[in-house]
């Protein structure tokens, strides 16, 4: 497609700044959970949304599918929601012969809104999606469009009714994002754009040819020796049985991060290095991914939670 990686990199920093454009127009404010989703996506990684109510989780989700060239499928996670509503079933059908009828996982974008709403049972259904890119039904395997991708909405403040998101389930998502309100400035715009009879045109930015040559790009890019241990260093600090834990790690959490939070810090410094126009990532990179590459991978103990003391604050503490 380029005749260079260089040539691959610079056009993708390209249309990396027309996509938050193309979003821009939509969503006011919200540029670092943008470039977090797009991130997210370019290392063929899934994403949960954290925020409270009308932060436009959804909306968000819907316009990134919509200047993407690619399939898109709501599924509105509900307590009666049940597994082949995910993945589809087999039918009998007029010569009564079994057939597989697809579910809404066969697109490219999957907004699982709501995910926590939904028993484990019907969560555990999004697991081998995740993770194998396939799903299972009747003992015959169905490979899921390629560029696959879920990125689910979890409402952090009504506990009733709802079913937390297993630790297994919580990492497959290589980075949980929560959504912050916006500032005063940013409410004006939102009230102003929202309250008005102005209809915005999308134009496509990507499609999911060009999307899977970026994501094999970003695992060419080259990362340094030091960059690499310090991931790695970083990742073995929230374990507190590790000899390198702090004090505020054996004090706080009870169960650190796995390896696979080492493989997305990396890969995530990675795109990070593209999208901010370098061909390799630095120890910077790193830091910019920490946060929402740890935040749901460490398990504080009873005391962390009675003093109060965040994942984010325990993470600010490890960096």
């Amino acid at each position: 497609m380029f005749s260079t990686d260089i040539d691959a990199a610079n056009a993708l920093k390209e249309k990396y700044e027309a996509l938050r454009k193309a979003i821009g127009k939509v969503i006011v404010g919200q540029e670092d959970v943008v470039s977090k989703l797009a991130i997210s996506i370019l290392c063929n990684g899934h994403s949960l949304l954290v925020g409270v109510p009308g932060l436009a989780k959804t909306l968000l989700v819907k316009t990134l599918a919509d200047v993407l060239d690619l399939s898109f499928k709501r599924i509105q996670f509900t307590p009666d929601l049940m597994p082949s509503d995910i993945t589809g079933a087999e039918i009998l059908d007029e010569q009564r012969h079994f057939r597989f009828l697809k579910g809404p996982v066969f697109a490219n974008i999957i907004l699982a809104d709501e995910i926590n709403r939904t028993p484990p049972k019907t969560q555990a259904a999004l697991l081998e999606a995740m993770q194998e890119r396939n799903v299972t039904v009747g003992g015959t395997e169905y490979k899921l469009p390629a560029p696959f991708f879920v990125l689910a909405t979890q409402n952090p403040i009504e506990q009733e009714g709802t079913y937390p998101l297993p630790e297994a389930q919580l990492d497959r998502f290589m980075f949980q994002v929560t959504l912050d309100y916006p500032s005063f400035a940013e409410e004006v715009s939102i009230v102003r754009n929202t309250t008005g009879a102005t209809d915005v045109e999308l134009h496509k930015v990507l499609d999911a040819q060009s999307i899977l040559y970026f994501q094999d790009l970003v695992r060419r890019v080259p990362v340094p020796d030091n960059v690499l241990e310090y991931a790695v260093g970083l990742v073995h600090k929230t374990r507190p049985s590790s000899p390198n834990a702090p004090d505020a790690a054996k004090q706080y959490i009870a169960y650190g991060a796995g390896p696979r939070a080492s493989q997305y810090l990396v890969l995530g410094a990675k795109c990070h290095a593209l999208l901010n126009g370098k061909y390799s990532p630095d120890i910077e990179d790193v830091k910019a991914m920490a946060m929402p590459v740890l935040r749901h991978r460490i398990v504080r103990n009873y005391k962390a939670e009675a003093e109060g003391i965040t994942q984010d604050g325990l993470i600010r503490q490890l960096l």
